[in-house]
Parts: C-alpha cells; sequence; structure tokens
C-alpha cells in the first residue's frame, strides 16, 4: 500500500539552536506558526487528492517538534485527532532532535497518536556535529534510539553530507552506525549554503567548500548502497526546496538540483551497468552493439539524463551502439546485458550482486 506524508511546516518552533546550516524559513518558505485553521486546510485540501488505497500521516516538519512547550504540542496533534478518529489518517509523523527525547515525552507522544519519530542526527562524528553548532555528542543520539525503540514508533534517521568537517571516510562511518540502529528509513539531505545562515558567513570568508554536485551524488549513492543492502529504506534524498528557496539568491551554493535522487540512482544503474557489461565483454573482442534490459520502472534511470548514461558506456567501452529496452520479467534494480547477434549468453546483475561487488572494490 502507498503511504503518503502530509507535511505541516513549523520553521524554528521550539529550537534553541542555530546550527550553522540551517534557515528554515527560507527552506520551507513558511515565515509564521500555522493556526488550527491552516492545519486544518492543508491535511483536508491533501487528502481530496490522495488515492483509496494508501497509507497517510499528518508530519510536522521543520522544527524541533519535542522541543516545543507541552501545551503546544498538545494543539497541534489534538488538530491531527479527528482524522486518525474517522480513519483518514493512519497517524503522525514528527521531526525532531536527539537531545529533546526522553521517556516522559515518548509517553506522550505514543499517547497523542504520533507513529513516527524522525531524528536530524545530520551526521555520527563528533567532530562534524561540533563544527555545525548542533549541540549535541553521538552518544546523545544512541541514547535517543535506545529509548525510541523501547516504544512501538517507525524510526527514521536524518543524514547530511558535505557538512564543516566532513568528509567521505566520515559518511561512510556515519552510515554503518545508523545501520546498527536498525532504522525503519533514512534520509540523505547534501549540505547546501543558504542565505543568512552563519555557514553562508563561511562560505564568503573563504573557510567553506561546499562538495560539488558530482561529489554529492557519489557518497550518497555509496551511503544508498550500504543502506538498501541491510534493507533499509532511503525514503529521500536531496533536499525537497519549495519554489522560493531556488529563485534569486537564497542557495549561494552547493551541490542542489530539483532531481538529485533520480541523478544518484541514475549513477547507480550507470555502474552497475558497467559491471555487467564489463563481465560481458572481458576477453571478447569486435563487439560494438550491445542491448540492455531493465524494468520498465527502472528505464528512465538505466539511460540517464539526456542519454548520459548511453554515452557514457559506449565511450568506456569503445561500442557504436547501445540500445535499453524494457523487460516486464525482470525484478526491479536488475540489469540484464546481451548481444543482439545472440553470439554470446545475456548477463543479468542484480542489485544485490552489484553492490557486493562495489562495496568489495
Amino acid at each position: 500500500m502507498a503511504h503518503f506524508n502530509i507535511p505541516v511546516f513549523i520553521p524554528h518552533l521550539g529550537c534553541p539552536f542555530q546550527c550553522i546550516f540551517c534557515n528554515q524559513q527560507k527552506i520551507t518558505a513558511v515565515h509564521h506558526t500555522a493556526s488550527a485553521k491552516e492545519v486544518e486546510n492543508i491535511i483536508t485540501t491533501a487528502l481530496k487528492t490522495l488515492p483509496c488505497d494508501r497509507e497517510a500521516e499528518a508530519a510536522f516538519f521543520g522544527g524541533s517538534f519535542t522541543a516545543i512547550n507541552k501545551e503546544i504540542q498538545q494543539f497541534y496533534l489534538d488538530l491531527v485527532k479527528p482524522y486518525l478518529a474517522e480513519g483518514a489518517l493512519s497517524g503522525i509523523r514528527i521531526s525532531t532532535r536527539p537531545d529533546f527525547i526522553d521517556r516522559e515525552e515518548l509517553e506522550f507522544l505514543l499517547a497523542a497518536g504520533v507513529t513516527t519519530i524522525e531524528l536530524g542526527v545530520q551526521s555520527l562524528d563528533d567532530h562534524v556535529l561540533a563544527a555545525s553548532g548542533r549541540g549535541y555528542e553521538s552518544r546523545i543520539v544512541t541514547q535517543a534510539v535506545e529509548l525510541i525503540r523501547q516504544y512501538p514508533f517507525q524510526l527514521g534517521i536524518q543524514l547530511m553530507i558535505g557538512l564543516p568537517e566532513d568528509h567521505i571516510a566520515a559518511d561512510l562511518e556515519t552510515a554503518t552506525k545508523t545501520i546498527a540502529f536498525k532504522p525503519d528509513m533514512v534520509r540523505i539531505y547534501p549540505t547546501l549554503v543558504i542565505e543568512d545562515t552563519p555557514l553562508a558567513a563561511m562560505y564568503k570568508a573563504g573557510k567553506y567548500q561546499p562538495l560539488s554536485l558530482q561529489e554529492a551524488i557519489e557518497i550518497s549513492m555509496q551511503m544508498y548502497l550500504r543502506f538498501q543492502q541491510n534493507h533499509i529504506n532511503v525514503i529521500r534524498m536531496g533536499l525537497h526546496a519549495d519554489e522560493e528557496l531556488t529563485q534569486g539568491t537564497n542557495i549561494l551554493a552547493g551541490p542542489f538540483h530539483p532531481g538529485f535522487g533520480e541523478l544518484v540512482q541514475q549513477e547507480i544503474y550507470k555502474q552497475q551497468a558497467a559491471l555487467a557489461l564489463k563481465e560481458l565483454l572481458s576477453g571478447k573482442k569486435n563487439i560494438k552493439q550491445i542491448a540492455l534490459f531493465a524494468n520498465q520502472r527502472d528505464i528512465s534511470k538505466l539511460v540517464g539524463f539526456r542519454r548520459s548514461n548511453i554515452a557514457y558506456w559506449k565511450q568506456v567501452f569503445e561500442l557504436e551502439e547501445v540500445t535499453v529496452r524494457p523487460d516486464g520479467s525482470l525484478s526491479k534494480d536488475t540489469v540484464l546485458v546481451c548481444d543482439p547477434r545472440s553470439l554470446f549468453p545475456p548477463l543479468e546483475v542484480t542489485r544485490q550482486e552489484f553492490i557486493k561487488s562495489f562495496l568489495a572494490q
């Protein structure tokens, strides 16, 4: 059954910290606290657009929900209760900080109908956390996760790459530690330099260099494959930015792309098909034509943006023609390569086979 979140943004409400990368008003284009009428309109309008066969949660994003005054928390949660009672919503999702989780708070959330807690962890490297002004150490994240796991909540972990003092080894170690938490879902966000943030001042002073788009794609790919290998759902890669953020000079620098997650998926398919091609063509001469097959849902990822993957395979393997076709018999995340002349048997590479080979490099 399809799952949908109905986002209600409450920027900075309850958050006592100024993380160097954060300007929630610009990221969400929300400049005030949502009123009761606005929350009801958001939910009822969204419900009209959703299919009947689905699950949906009201999702309070943008602020640190559990840091809000309890009366305000209760106010927002009570607005959702009628939708829960009538079955229009299956639950409530909140986003918060790991240092605002305790047993009393979890008991309160459970009684109020909260079903999913997403923790804005960002990194599990203490140097990165300190340089980013997060205000807690990684041990606090571990304590929060251990507490949450004593309750029937779904657990989400939000991670960021490219923060100050960050590097790929720290990102991969963060991924490994996150896997040990066994979260139900993960989000991966590349760091962007947003106007009117401490990070923007660092960038302008030449004290911070953001990741390039290709660097962010490659790091996200490596993290994604590790999560996929361990059957942890990555529900988003890249910032879901409002139109207001992408206009003007709100984004000063950084690897922003509206289809960032798709670019990561395309890179994975490029490398997965390259592995299959390397094995198929090994020791064989004068093969200039190749056909690749994937499930219909994966074709755009296999082809790449503006057929960039096809151009890559042609160049690397000195091919004259590469065709990509759908095959409904193939499982999702599987690539099949064959010689159109049928001189050699086709070769199929599943995602798990690719991950095993990729991580062994």
